[in-house]
């Protein structure tokens, strides 16, 4: 194989190699912030209606908490400015108030969910 082959095959290797990668975290694995993945299927029932509502933009059981803004005091989902991430009620069976569940939204793929009140996160697939 000559030595311009070579280098062609190379460079094509690598450019596989950058554009996968950027794939993959673009399909938000987690990976950058270290929170695991779960399926929307794997979560209490009652987080999957909390999904269909937001994708039909209610009506919400809480008005006046569900759709507001999510400051991220914790510091725990990726930092993105105000305004960025909202919060839906994820209703606790049980419960005599809201309970700690909250589905949290941001960009137009981006879902997590909290069942302790924000002390933890995982990301949502609401494909699966």
């Amino acid at each position: 194989m000559s030595s311009r082959r070579r280098i062609t095959v190379a460079l094509v290797g690598l450019i596989v190699l950058v554009l996968g990668g950027w794939l993959v975290k673009d399909l938000g694995s987690g990976a950058d912030t270290g929170m695991q993945t779960e399926a929307l299927s794997a979560l209490p029932p009652q987080a999957s209606q909390t999904w269909r509502l937001i994708q039909r933009d209610g009506p919400f059981p809480y008005p006046h908490n569900d759709g507001v803004v999510f400051a991220n005091r914790e510091k725990l989902l990726p930092e993105k400015p105000g305004g960025y991430y909202h919060e839906y009620t994820v209703p606790t069976p049980g419960s005599a108030d809201r309970g700690p569940r909250r589905l949290i939204t941001g960009g137009p793929r981006e879902l997590y969910y909290t069942g302790d009140h924000y002390a933890s996160f995982v990301i949502v697939d609401p494909s699966r």
